[in-house]
């Protein structure tokens, strides 16, 4: 592995910690200053922070399936380093880095309340459009899955799509930088 491939892991890894931590911060807050109170209404009748625990997933599915969850989580992990390990250590590939960093995060900070607590602390609430509830860590996921979508249908060719997925390592002088 050579020096650049390591600096991106370093930043990679320095940036999932950022995300867990701002994460887990607001989870506490909204515990601390919303658990027990009525909901803070930031723009009346469209947006407010409302204190939930979310046993499910989006829209409410899958509610109570920890090994559901837990089995999700492991393959998340899973695929975001099987590609970090195909990808050159190149700026035209940075979206890529950010996009894993972000699904990371978002996936370990939901992880660490459901192991800790049995549910997943959401906050954030559009009234305006009757949105369900959801916290820090479901928007790094779904910015995290946009971006990566973005860039796999618009932005790379499909020899660098090919490139990522297929079963060999990333050479410096396999893609373009």
């Amino acid at each position: 592995m050579d020096k650049k491939h390591i600096q991106y892991y370093i930043l990679s890894l320095l940036g999932v910690i950022s995300g867990i931590v701002l994460d887990q911060y607001t989870k506490a807050l909204a515990v601390e200053r919303l658990k027990s109170g009525k909901p803070f209404v930031i723009i009346e009748n469209i947006f407010q922070l409302h204190y939930l625990e979310n046993r499910g997933a989006a829209f409410g599915m899958f509610q109570n399936q920890r090994t559901f969850f837990i089995i999700s989580f492991v393959i998340v992990m899973m695929a975001v380093l099987w590609i970090y390990r195909r990808l050159p250590a190149a700026k035209r590939f940075l979206p890529i880095y950010i996009s894993g960093v972000l699904l990371v995060a978002g996936a370990f900070g939901n992880m660490i309340d459901r192991l800790r607590l049995g549910y997943v602390v959401d906050f954030f609430y559009f009234e305006l459009i009757d949105f369900p509830i959801f916290n820090v860590a479901d928007i790094f996921v779904v910015t995290g899955v946009l971006l990566l979508a973005v860039v796999i249908l618009f932005v790379y060719d499909e020899e660098e799509v090919d490139h990522i997925i297929s079963l060999k390592r990333a050479d410096k002088g396999d893609i373009k930088e």
